[in-house]
């Protein structure tokens, strides 16, 4: 356990998915957490503002903004809070964003509650265990031409430019669901 887990135990959770949110507050409640739940990014920016919490879990995509504007709050007011990302869109283009704004660890929905309290709790610059499941060659190319797309500020025929590749062909790839 690190430091700040055992002197401040305050978890903002904020989701849109009110289900999740209720299921995941309560499972870290029972992992010892102080949860306090918002659905919304202005809700978590004022529980930030009145008591910036020790660790946060952020969904990236809201209803009324992005999650992240949560997490460069609560790392510009308490800079040593601990800040997760949870997203169902999940590519390394929005990972490397979310880690550039301060999130401690990304993790890819649908995440439980014990991956999350193990990355809420993880060793700064431990490394990360294999994965069972690396990713494809075919997802490594899929994830590379969706970092390049999100760089282009998702213009296609500029994406397309600067992967030497043909904009049709990329529209087909961009149409398509991400490769297991």
């Amino acid at each position: 356990m690190t430091e700040i887990a055992e002197t401040d135990r305050s978890l903002l959770i904020v989701d849109d998915d009110k289900a999740f949110l209720a299921r995941l507050a309560r499972a870290m409640e029972a992992r010892g957490y102080n949860v306090t739940p918002c659905e919304s990014v202005s809700a978590g920016l004022s529980a930030v503002a009145q008591k910036p919490p020790a660790f946060a879990v952020i969904d990236m995509r809201l209803l009324d903004g992005n999650g992240l504007d949560v997490i460069s709050e609560l790392k510009r007011i308490r800079p040593d809070a601990r800040g997760i990302v949870l997203t169902g869109y999940g590519n390394i283009a929005t990972a490397v964003t979310a880690v550039k704004m301060g999130a401690f660890d990304y993790l890819a929905k649908p995440a439980d509650a014990d991956e999350i309290d193990a990355a809420l709790r993880a060793v700064p610059g431990s490394k990360p265990e294999v994965p069972d499941n690396p990713m494809s060659a075919d997802r490594v190319r899929w994830e590379h031409i969706q970092r390049v797309y999100e760089l282009c500020e998702r213009n296609v025929s500029e994406t397309a430019r600067r992967l030497n590749m043909h904009r049709r062909t990329l529209q087909r790839i961009l149409a398509k669901r991400a490769p297991k």
